[in-house]
């Protein structure tokens, strides 16, 4: 079954506020293996699980029409709000039955969200939509972030990050097992296709304030799963978190930048042009 986590109005909101999104770079390396095998214009892209669209927008720069796709109203309406272009279309919907023709889309993307489906089944009907040649990509990222400020060593900076995480680590879906990266290189190794590439770390390094790297762990999953259980708990752990960090920054503010080093990994397939 497909796992939802990320449907309320305000986790929505905290999505468009912090979440992270793949940089330029990393998004061309997608666009690069499409062209690979379909070479030029692109058509039609479809993005599952698309959250509040920040993945989405990015598409939208390559290809004639995106359609982004989530699960959750909240989502979607998030989305329309403050990720909107001109060619992008955002619709209501599981991410195993995709609002997709047969053999019509040319890249479907799944973008942080791919660990959370029904995965057997949504290969499944990623293989239905993709036109032949056409190219699946599964993105994400680990939770274990580092951080990095010039005139401060990061070893200090990231034992107190550890802590975060472990703190966390109770309170990880059991969906999720191990670690999300094995659900991924495990569809890598099933999926029949001879075409494929698959890249277990790509650093991605993003400067942003102290208070919205904070921002974007309080995002996952897990750190919802304690506020659910424990709002007071969930609330010291965050504050003694940002307290602490500021203090080995020696700052006073949760508004000082940091640099963000988040590590993707994704996994990159191309359906056969012959079944």
């Amino acid at each position: 079954m497909a796992y939802r986590l990320f449907e309320g109005k305000e986790h929505a909101a905290s999505y468009v506020k912090f979440r992270t999104s793949p940089s330029n770079e990393l998004v061309q390396r997608l666009i690069d293996f499409v062209e690979k095998q379909e070479g030029k214009p692109l058509g039609v892209a479809v993005d599952v699980g698309c959250g509040s669209g920040q993945g989405t927008v990015l598409l939208a720069k390559h290809f004639a029409s995106v359609l982004g796709t989530d699960v959750s109203a909240a989502q979607i309406d998030m989305a329309m709000t403050h990720a909107a272009a001109p060619n992008i279309t955002y619709r209501q919907s599981p991410a195993e039955q995709l609002p997709c023709e047969d053999a019509s889309v040319d890249l479907l993307s799944a973008m942080s969200a791919f660990h959370w489906f029904d995965r057997p089944r949504f290969l499944r009907e990623a293989h239905r939509v993709l036109r032949p040649r056409g190219c699946l990509a599964l993105l994400n990222y680990v939770m274990d972030m580092e951080l990095h400020r010039p005139d401060c060593g990061p070893d200090a900076l990231n034992q107190v990050c550890k802590e975060f995480y472990e703190a966390l680590r109770p309170y990880r879906s059991p969906h999720l097992s191990g670690h999300s990266i094995d659900l991924y290189r495990e569809a890598f190794q099933a999926l029949p296709y001879p075409d494929k590439e698959w890249n277990e770390c790509v650093r991605v390094r993003k400067p942003m304030p102290l208070s919205s790297y904070v921002g974007m762990v309080e995002s996952f999953s897990s750190f919802q799963a304690l506020l659910r259980k424990n709002p007071q708990e969930a609330e010291e752990l965050s504050s003694n978190i940002t307290q602490r960090l500021m203090s080995v920054m020696k700052v006073t503010s949760p508004d000082t930048e940091v640099v963000v080093e988040v590590k993707y990994f994704y996994l990159l397939a191309c359906k056969p042009a012959e079944d």
